[in-house]
């Protein structure tokens, strides 16, 4: 999420996009706090300093609000690779690089807190279910192009696979570990969590 002041049109009025984003912030906080089912329409207004026919006009649901708040991470993953696909040397150079910066956010509680409360909601809502498994495959897509670049030829199609998944467990769990256990040894963890990409990578 964006701490940044939103653009203004000309006429001194908030944008859409930053009016969008406002309800967004909002929700996200208001998850976090409550839950999904406990996050109501009105209290996302409440918290957006809107009414509740305002955010109508932007979403139709909150299952509208997830599909943005999800398509908001897969655009700053996107945005992410192609930052360590720009950089020079090899993967294992980049990862190597931008590995305490993804712990922290892997660790970062509120982060932590609304993954988890859509993943919980995708388990019993299907509309969300298939918002999350799109985005999950558009996520694979990526992180597979990219680890192409470290691609070992004796491996088989599938042995890459499992190991591009392998990689995607572990950044997966440690939003639970962040939760679990949030004074994590950081700097230990990297250094660990950098030895073992360099297994399943090389």
């Amino acid at each position: 999420m964006t701490d940044e002041i939103a653009p203004e049109t000309p006429t001194g009025r908030p944008s859409p996009e930053s009016r969008r984003q406002q309800i967004l912030d909002a929700a996200c906080d208001q998850v976090r706090q409550r839950g999904f089912h406990g996050a109501s329409m009105a209290d996302i207004a409440k918290a957006a300093g809107l009414s509740v026919g305002q955010i109508y006009r932007y979403f139709e649901n909150k299952e509208a609000i997830i599909a943005a708040i999800v398509a908001q991470d897969l655009a700053e993953m996107r945005d992410k690779f192609a930052e360590m696909e720009s950089q020079p040397g090899t993967l294992l150079d980049a990862l190597d690089d931008h590995l305490p910066d993804a712990l922290d956010k892997c660790l970062d509680p509120g982060r932590a807190a609304l993954a988890l409360e859509v993943l919980a909601e995708a388990a019993r809502n299907p509309k969300v279910a298939a918002i999350v498994r799109a985005a999950d495959a558009q996520e694979r897509a990526l992180a597979t192009t990219m680890m192409e670049r470290n691609r070992h030829p004796d491996w088989s199609e599938s042995e890459f696979q499992a190991r591009c998944e392998v990689v995607g467990l572990v950044f997966d769990g440690l939003l639970m570990r962040g939760i679990n256990h949030p004074d994590i040894d950081r700097p230990a963890v990297t250094q660990v969590l950098r030895a073992t990409m360099r297994y399943l990578l090389s």
